[in-house]
């Protein structure tokens, strides 16, 4: 895999710095070489994506959203591996959230937001299982909301 900042500087990708937990939970637990992320919402400090996807949001601002969480989850990974993005051997599983309208059936291209973007930032080492959800609400009205499970180098 190439340098993982070089590639997201030739994505013209900048990171948001990492978020702190909202409640009473950390935002990653590292047991052996894996790392698990608590859930990062569709929202930075430039963008917020808020509402139901198949409702108010159309599925391309689903997609948008799960690419923002994507987003915040690399800054957690960042966080946990001490600022160097190198030590992630792989994305071993995201499991995503969606606030999704009764009628919204495309769920997995709403999450195809998150993984196409670890894809992008890892390559082949951004694949990954993965898990994917409606659900009637989400915290702060958010429109997704993505976890995960990484393996790290020392």
């Amino acid at each position: 895999m190439a340098d993982v900042s070089s590639r997201l500087i030739t994505l013209g990708i900048d990171l948001p710095p990492a978020s702190s937990p909202a409640a009473n939970y950390v935002s990653f637990v590292r047991t052996g070489s894996l790392v698990h992320i608590s859930g990062q919402v569709s929202r930075t400090p430039g963008e917020t994506v808020l509402g139901t996807v198949g409702a108010d949001l159309t599925l391309d601002d689903g997609v948008r959203a799960a690419r923002l969480c994507g987003l915040n989850l690399v800054s957690q990974m960042r966080e946990a591996c001490g600022g160097d993005l190198n030590r992630v051997v792989r994305v071993v599983k995201l499991g995503g959230s969606i606030q999704a309208g009764p009628e919204l059936v495309q769920l997995p291209l709403v999450m195809n937001g998150c993984s196409d973007f670890m894809v992008e930032v890892f390559g082949d080492a951004g694949r990954h299982a993965r898990t994917t959800v409606g659900v009637y609400r989400l915290p702060g009205g958010v429109a997704v909301e993505v976890d995960a499970v990484i393996e790290v180098r020392d």
